[in-house]
């Protein structure tokens, strides 16, 4: 018979089973499938992006993301998020099973997926909105946009599958979180291809907050994320032609301020640019059809962005900065007038017309201001060349004048150089070409105006 054990021999006993039952559970765990989904009949593998040097940001170039197009991947973004319990991902609950169709069929568009905190008061102080348009890789350009923009601002988005859409919903609220304008003022729309759900998926698990993300790197907390894209997104992106005048329409048609400012992601507006066109379309008069041309120019990256335009004038002398696109393409802006409009050298304490575009240049494509009943861009043009100078064009056919303001002026980082440009830009752009002809007839018909012909 066994026979319990007395007075110390009890707590001898006791100790032993206890450690013995803390043996068995370490080695035999409990299963976490008891507590899992047990439909999931897929396996995720965990990603963790960690966080470089001394900094909080998930940029590491050692981390090893596998490419492997038959697996899932589920991030787990440590050091991403600031610790709150109430950080929550941009573009919650967002459903790509149903959307608005673009005329062709080819791409589903969610308009005003995420809406600024003060888009619509700033909307109604504001007469002007800026409009752009960006994919995934390039979206760093943001924040210093917005910086400079401090007014309503819409912009669209690309996503060309799943992974994608998923790299934007981090990037876009790490956005939010770190510049106070972009939360507070750019309203964002989302557009994705026909064959979304054909591509690569992220299973996204519950969000591991953690610690602070870096806010002065947007370029490296960009990079970082989009090493998520797998092989097969990648060779999809090369394949398959950016649509950038569908993404352009819609930015535009997000606007809800009486002009727009059309641009695309990587051009900047000078300093104090808002209140001071504000002040200038309170006032304007136009008889007919007016576009408003803001000047755009190159900067060397190792120069100051320059806070006005006797700073920019001192950068051109120095050979630290250009008229854009001057080496790659001179017509893409020619038309503007540099010279003229840097040869006014009276101070200049308030926006006003430095001329007219007299000389309109067949190809001109200049970023401008005007109301939004201007001609849509023409969405047969897809990927470079005649996307934005085709709608320059007619709006040229259709009558507009094009009036050069002063002092203000956007810039685009970087001289750039014409063997930088990579051969598939070209094929692009002689695939346009050849669309342009139609297109030319087409509104030469329309307008019943041939300016050619005169």
């Amino acid at each position: 018979m066994f026979r319990a054990p007395q007075g110390r021999s009890i707590k001898f006993f006791l100790v032993l089973l206890l450690v013995n039952i803390l043996w068995l559970v370490r080695v035999y765990p409990p299963s976490s499938g008891y507590y899992g989904n047990a439909s999931t009949t897929q396996q995720s593998i965990q990603t963790k992006v960690k966080s470089a040097g001394t900094v909080n940001c998930p940029h590491d170039e050692n981390t090893a993301y596998q490419q492997k197009q038959t697996q899932l991947q589920t991030p787990i973004f440590d050091h991403f998020l600031p610790q709150s319990n109430n950080s929550k991902l941009t573009f919650e609950n967002l459903d790509f099973s149903y959307g608005r169709w673009d005329n062709q069929h080819k791409y589903k568009i969610k308009d005003f997926a995420v809406v600024g905190d003060q888009y619509s008061e700033s909307s109604k102080i504001s007469l002007i909105c800026l409009a752009t348009q960006s994919s995934v890789e390039r979206l760093y350009s943001f924040p210093q946009v917005a910086a400079n923009w401090r007014a309503p601002i819409s912009v669209t988005l690309f996503s060309a599958g799943n992974e994608e859409y998923i790299i934007l919903r981090y990037f876009v609220t790490y956005l939010r979180l770190c510049f106070p304008n972009i939360k507070a003022n750019a309203t964002f729309h989302i557009l994705v291809p026909e064959e979304y759900d054909k591509l690569p998926r992220i299973v996204t698990e519950s969000l591991n907050i953690k610690a602070k993300f870096n806010c002065q790197n947007p370029d490296k907390t960009l990079k970082s994320l989009l090493k998520l894209r797998t092989i097969k997104t990648l060779e999809w992106r090369k394949k398959n032609i950016y649509p950038q005048n569908h993404m352009r329409n819609i930015a535009r048609k997000g606007c809800q301020t009486k002009y727009v400012f059309l641009t695309d992601i990587d051009i900047i507006p000078s300093l104090n640019s808002v209140v001071e066109l504000n002040n200038f379309f309170k006032t304007v008069i136009c008889e007919g059809y007016c576009a408003y041309v803001i000047p755009t120019f190159e900067i060397d990256v190792r120069a100051a962005f320059p806070r006005s335009k006797d700073l920019l004038r001192g950068l051109i002398k120095k050979g630290l900065a250009r008229p854009f696109h001057e080496k790659v393409f001179i017509y893409n802006q020619y038309a503007t007038n540099f010279s003229k409009w840097l040869s006014t050298n009276r101070s200049e304490t308030a926006v006003r017309i430095s001329h007219t575009v007299t000389n309109f240049e067949f190809l001109y494509e200049p970023f401008y201001i005007a109301i939004d009943s201007a001609p849509a861009h023409d969405e047969r043009f897809t990927g470079y060349g005649f996307t934005r100078n085709s709608q320059v064009y007619e709006m040229y056919v259709a009558g507009y004048k094009f009036y050069v303001l002063s002092p203000v002026f956007t810039c685009h980082w970087g001289l750039q150089r014409k063997q930088a440009r990579p051969a598939w830009r070209e094929q692009q752009n002689n695939a346009n070409r050849k669309k342009f002809e139609v297109f030319k007839s087409e509104i030469f018909a329309r307008y019943k105006n041939n300016p050619h012909l005169k």
